[in-house]
Parts: structure tokens; sequence; C-alpha cells
């Protein structure tokens, strides 16, 4: 039976009833380890890092190392993710913590009430492309169809990450604390752009083991098309 989330005190409870998507939704967090407000959000991504209908990202930026901690996950190339979709959204302004759902949904990233909400509406709407891989040894084999033509074009991107990390914060905002991080996106790479038609296929080098997910986008950071994780 397909089913619906909300969020309660004591954490996710699952609600009969719901139509589900095809695939999972995506949902990107923008963290940092020198944010003392991240942490809540930090929590809430491991919640749902291990949900089969869900692809949740965490993506360390690098514009709180500043104030006395350098956050060993950060990468400039997530601040530059960050900004671009701020700036397509018209707003001027990023911060942490983060969440962006589904490609086009903002919401602060400890609101986690919204973010079942967000979930559910994603789930309740059918994915217009069917996303498929399969491990072969140190590769991963892509296969994508749309139900129809992408006038603004498709990319495909893959990201490898860490599913689980504990990291002592010794300086900074969170100086003595002791926190897990969750699918901490360690790589981010444009494989090719698609038009939709007939059957996408790629092969990716991976190393074996490495837990990756496939995200298919308008333009690169427009609106989720379709997904899909390998564990």
């Amino acid at each position: 039976m397909n089913r619906l989330l909300t969020w309660a005190a004591t954490g996710w409870i699952a609600l009969a009833g719901a139509a589900a998507a095809d695939g999972p939704v995506v949902v990107e967090l923008y963290t940092s380890q020198g944010c003392s407000s991240c942490p809540p959000a930090d929590h809430l991504i491991g919640q749902i890092s291990d949900r089969d209908d869900v692809i949740a990202l965490a993506l360390h930026v690098d514009y709180w190392d500043y104030i006395g901690w350098k956050d060993e996950f950060a990468d400039p190339s997530h601040t530059t993710r960050q900004r671009t979709y701020s700036r397509l959204a018209g707003k001027r302004t990023i911060y942490t913590p983060q969440m962006v759902d589904g490609g086009v949904d903002h919401i602060v990233g400890t609101k986690a009430m919204k973010l079942a909400d967000l979930l559910n509406a994603h789930k309740a709407k059918p994915d217009p492309v069917d996303v498929t891989l399969r491990r072969e040894g140190d590769r991963v084999r892509i296969s994508a169809v749309a139900d129809q033509a992408l006038p603004k074009g498709a990319t495909i991107q893959l990201v490898s990450y860490t599913p689980e990390a504990t990291v002592s914060i010794r300086r900074g905002e969170n100086a003595g604390r002791k926190l897990d991080y969750h699918n901490v996106v360690r790589q981010w790479i444009v494989v090719g752009d698609w038009d939709g038609t007939g059957t996408y296929s790629a092969t990716v080098r991976v190393p074996r083991n490495t837990p990756v997910a496939v995200l298919v986008q308008t333009g690169g950071q427009g609106p989720m098309l379709g997904a899909a994780k390998l564990r």
C-alpha cells in the first residue's frame, strides 16, 4: 500500500492512502559543520536517509569556514550550486541549513513538518523519466526513458556519497560537539545532456561498493524529472 508521511515529535509516521511517484524524491541539504543551526537539520536528513522513496543528500558548503572551523566535507561547488538555486528562485541570499526538494522547493532545513508535506506533494506526482541503475563491477550502467520528449532538455548527473560519518568539532560555533552526518556528497559529476527521446544510456566508472545516485534534472538545476540510487 502506498503511504503518506507526516511528522510528530516522535519522528516520521506513515499514513495509508497516498498515490506515490515512480521514483524517489530528491532532497538536497545545504549545511556546514561550522553552523550552530545545522545539527537539527543534519539529524533530520539522517532520519530519511535510508528511505527507498527518498534520495537525501548533504552538500556541505564552505562559506562558514572562516569563523574558526574548516568543514572537512565542504566543497566550493556545493556553494555554487546553492547560489544558482537562489538566483533561479529570484533570491539574493543563501543560508544554512537549507533544503531544496525536487529541485524547486526551498525550505529551512529544520522544518520537519514542511518537509513531510513537500515529500507527499512530490510523491503524488508521477515522474516523467524512469531511471534504472545496474552495477557491473567498478562501473554503474545508467538507463533512462521519458514518457515524452523534454523540450527544455535534461542533465544527467551522478552523485557519490558517504552514508555515515561522525566528526568531533574542535573549534567554531559547534566546538566540543561530536556530530553525525548522513549521505555526505563527495563527488557530483555531469554525465551528459539528453532531449528525452529514445533511451538514454551511459556507463560511469565508480569504485566498488560506493553508494551513488543518478539525478535527471531540467537544465541542470531545474525540476527533478527522475532519479534512482544504488547503495
